[in-house]
């Protein structure tokens, strides 16, 4: 890896009120702030990370090999697990205790079980990444974003593979996939930029706070409870009424949970066949950039104390 990288790098944007250096990946300011200047630096240092893309692909490849390494069906189990849990679910919600009466239960469970899985895998393993690489964070430099990002990217993979899964089922049952499908891109793409943003700052957080890890168990099995994923929006009250206010659930629940948002594009495209809300899917993807911008520029202010704390 290059040398060069581990120096100061100083930025080509100076003005008699501003003065800009990059100390790995972080930003002083000195002078007034020039939004200018500020979108200059950050995208600056998006283009400082893109010429470590082969570190990202590597250690994504590094990633895939140790998940299932001595594994006796290896890859496989990206397959197996979605297979599994949703004969699990299906058994509990249909027949045991039937939430609705939900047809082709396997295919509307899978549509939302899958980018869940996706989402909770990505956190858990970003917000691990800084703490458990500490020993190399020290020794050598790169952009400590290619931890958390590479993390996303290899469970990225898995969800790929996953979905096979679920058109697997998708022709079993039958339905009836239309050109809509084309709009399945555009929404993995918006819940990776989700699903970054919420990676780069809770992996921060951990650095500072090891809670973090923990208090993350206990919130991602509440929200996942919270979120349409084997239950219809249809059986929670529209409204309700709290202190005299007449809440609208069902608008809140899209409007405080991105992931019910995506879940809810992910089912019009693949079971409905329906085309989604443009107007809808632009407010999730609205939500998913502010999500990664905060994410980002937390993470870039603190990154470069990470190995004082490690």
């Amino acid at each position: 890896m290059s040398q060069k990288c581990a120096k100061i790098q100083p930025m080509s944007i100076q003005s008699k009120n501003r003065q800009h250096i990059i100390i790995r990946g972080d930003e002083e300011t000195s002078g007034s702030f020039s939004p200018l200047g500020f979108i200059r630096d950050q995208t600056a240092q998006l283009l400082h990370l893109w010429q470590f893309r082969e570190l990202i692909y590597n250690l994504v490849v590094r990633e895939l090999k140790v998940r299932y390494k001595d594994s006796a069906l290896g890859i496989l189990w990206s397959l197996m697990n979605p297979l599994m849990m949703m004969m699990v679910f299906t058994i509990v919600f249909t027949v045991m205790t039937p939430v609705a009466a939900v047809p082709k239960f396997p295919v509307f469970l899978l549509c939302g079980l899958l980018p869940w899985n996706f989402f909770t895998a990505s956190i858990m393993g970003s917000t691990y990444s800084i703490v458990s690489n500490a020993g190399l964070l020290k020794k050598v430099y790169f952009p400590r974003q290619v931890l958390p990002i590479a993390m996303i990217l290899a469970n990225l993979v898995h969800f790929c593979i996953a979905l096979s899964v679920l058109f697997v089922m998708i022709f079993i049952f039958r339905i009836h996939l239309t050109i809509w499908l084309i709009y399945l891109p555009v929404i993995v793409l918006i819940q990776v930029i989700f699903t970054m943003g919420m990676g780069l700052f809770l992996a921060t957080a951990n650095v500072f706070y090891r809670d973090t890890q923990q208090i993350m168990d206990v919130l991602l099995l509440a929200w996942f409870f919270f979120t349409p994923i084997f239950y219809p929006l249809d059986i929670i009250p529209k409204s309700y009424i709290i202190f005299g206010i007449n809440l609208d659930v069902w608008r809140l629940v899209y409007i405080l949970n991105p992931m019910a948002s995506l879940t809810a594009n992910y089912r019009v495209i693949l079971y409905y066949g329906s085309p989604p809300a443009l107007d809808f899917l632009a407010r999730t993807a609205a939500t998913s950039v502010i999500v990664f911008i905060i994410g980002w520029l937390v993470f870039n202010r603190y990154s470069w104390q990470f190995a004082e704390e490690l």
